[in-house]
């Protein structure tokens, strides 16, 4: 375990990016019944359990649907719940079984929850997705192995003694150091978004990106295929850092049903330095 370094003076305040997903309750939509339909031939159209259904619409229980009614369609399966006062999504995941992290941005990247949308089936854990041959990243994303400022993972802002989930590593390097893509793949967003101030996105296929933030200017250009070493951009101050020392914010992200979701990228660095 690398240790991390201390959070005061260099914590700074942090804010969910705009890249965070749209909050699975916001995404809900309704459904009027036709004539003839069920409650499994609803479930089917919208690629969902007829649990879910009946969870989320309790008038459903009795196993009808009348004509006329509109019902409400979640973008995938789960359950919405209401989270009892101080709970946290570290305590959800513990009722669940679904990961802290993940709950956390299906839910629109929010602190402290209310109301959460818990995803899965039979709300059990995501199942490990198959690796296949994937052995990790080609290279590191700068020139030098840095250290680490501020790790992957859930932190408390000493400040305001409130947890925050960070979905990268950021990695300690002055301004101008040139940002390295990490792995082979093509450049899916070369732009200022949010929090992460510049922003560069690599897709590296099969489910994979990674994304490198607050550079100070770039290289790369949308649509344009890279190596492993290529140049990106620059590291920089752009955007709204978590930490006030200069580094790159560097994410890896695996796509899950619900989305893009945070991985640890310190799990997917080459075993061999550069």
């Amino acid at each position: 375990m690398i240790p991390l370094i201390s959070f005061s003076p260099y914590l700074a305040q942090n804010s969910p990016s705009s890249l965070c997903p749209v909050p699975a309750l916001s995404r809900i939509q309704r459904h009027r019944v036709a004539p003839g339909e069920t409650i499994e031939s609803i479930a089917k159209r919208y690629k969902l359990i007829p649990a879910t259904l009946v969870r989320l619409n309790p008038s459903l229980a009795q196993g009808k649907v009348p004509v006329g009614q509109d019902i409400l369609i979640p973008p995938f399966d789960g359950i919405r719940v209401q989270v009892p006062n101080g709970a946290t999504w570290r305590d959800l995941s513990t009722a669940y079984g679904v990961r802290a992290d993940v709950l956390f941005e299906i839910n629109g990247c929010v602190p402290n929850p209310k109301v959460a949308f818990i995803p899965g089936v039979n709300w059990q854990p995501w199942e490990t997705p198959r690796r296949g041959d994937y052995t990790g990243l080609k290279s590191y994303p700068l020139p030098f192995v840095a250290p680490i400022g501020l790790g992957y993972g859930w932190h408390t802002n000493p400040t305001t003694g409130q947890s925050f989930f960070h979905g990268g590593v950021d990695l300690l390097a002055e301004p101008g150091t040139p940002v390295l893509a990490a792995d082979r793949g093509m450049v899916i967003f070369v732009a200022q978004e949010g929090s992460y101030g510049f922003l560069v996105v690599v897709d590296h296929g099969n489910g994979r990106q990674t994304r490198y933030a607050h550079l100070s200017r770039f290289k790369a250009k949308i649509g344009q295929s890279v190596q492993a070493g290529d140049v990106l951009g620059y590291v920089g101050k752009t955007g709204k850092p978590d930490i006030l020392q200069p580094h790159l914010h560097f994410e890896v992200r695996y796509k899950f049903p619900v989305g893009w979701v945070a991985q640890d990228p310190e799990t997917h660095f080459p075993k061999v330095n550069p």
